[in-house]
């Protein structure tokens, strides 16, 4: 390798040839602009890299959902295994909850590191998304060859198409956020909830689990999602207000039900990562079955939201 060029060898030793893809990222989109940090500017980037994601599948005009060209019937799936490490895992389990209560599917949700170590039967026919922000992830890569070695259809969710997730899927539905440059993710997590969000939207359609009409009422809120979030991105002073009595707490407890349980997760993973401060996320109804003895004056206490 030299600074002009690249030579690629297999096993064997002799070299081969690859295509040449070059990535759509470009320098104004790597900038920090205005912003503090890349971290502040990727979080208000929010609202545009969500719209562009539900825009390249949604059609506004049919209110319908539009899936790449799926090399096998979307309607003829039973079962559905979903893997994921950190950020990524706690989507897998917000769609848990989408997939199953809409399109009525037999979901399972694993974590990649562990995911191997188990080893599973898992049946024909099925099908594994694999959802990765960078597609590099190692053990979610190690955890879809072991699915493909199982015979499933790989669907994967990843914000890199050139990325060797991607290459090795059977089908691709990128994240449109764009180059994230902040360690936590943010517009990442969001844009992945938006495609799994409209992926279940189709599936409940292939399945024959919702109408026309109901699916285009799920479009309808689908594409109201950016100026919402626009709106809660409005309240920067209040979330700074918040942010400082936060700061002085030593723990803090997320609560969650229904799909807001893996947000109050997704919420304390965020708090440790970038305060440094000790979280822990919890399904609302368990604090009474030990968690409550955590609390004390010290403690702080947030709710993720309501089913």
């Amino acid at each position: 390798m030299t600074s002009r060029e690249v030579q690629i060898f297999d096993a064997a030793n002799t070299e081969v040839a690859r295509p040449i893809r070059e990535a759509a990222a470009s320098g104004a989109l790597i900038g920090k602009g205005n912003y503090r940090h890349f971290m502040l500017k990727e979080i208000f980037e929010q609202p545009a890299v969500i719209g562009d994601t539900l825009n390249a599948l949604i059609n506004p005009a049919t209110r319908t959902v539009h899936l790449p060209e799926l090399p096998f019937a979307l309607g003829d799936l039973e079962r559905v295994t979903m893997i994921a490490c950190g950020t990524a895992y706690h989507a897998c389990v917000v769609a848990k909850y989408w997939f199953e209560r809409i399109a009525r599917i037999s979901v399972e949700v694993d974590i990649a590191s562990e995911f191997r170590y188990r080893a599973p039967a898992m049946p024909r026919g099925g099908a594994a998304i694999f959802v990765s922000q960078s597609g590099e992830t190692a053990d979610t890569l190690a955890a879809l060859r072991y699915a493909k070695a199982q015979g499933q259809k790989i669907i994967a969710v990843v914000n890199q198409p050139e990325s060797s997730i991607a290459r090795e899927a059977d089908i691709v539905l990128p994240t449109l956020a764009g180059p994230e440059i902040g360690v936590a993710s943010t517009k990442a997590f969001t844009t992945q909830l938006a495609v799994l969000a409209c992926f279940t939207v189709a599936l409940a359609r292939a399945r024959g689990t919702i109408d026309h009409t109901r699916e285009a009422e799920l479009v309808g809120f689908l594409t109201e999602i950016p100026s919402r979030a626009s709106e809660v991105l409005n309240h920067d002073e209040r979330i700074r207000e918040i942010a400082t009595e936060v700061a002085e707490a030593r723990d803090v407890l997320y609560l969650g039900r229904g799909s807001a349980f893996p947000l109050a997760l997704e919420g304390a993973l965020k708090l440790k990562e970038i305060s440094y401060i000790h979280a822990e996320g919890y399904a609302a109804g368990e604090m009474k079955h030990g968690p409550i003895a955590l609390i004390d004056e010290a403690c702080a206490g947030h709710r993720a939201g309501a089913a």
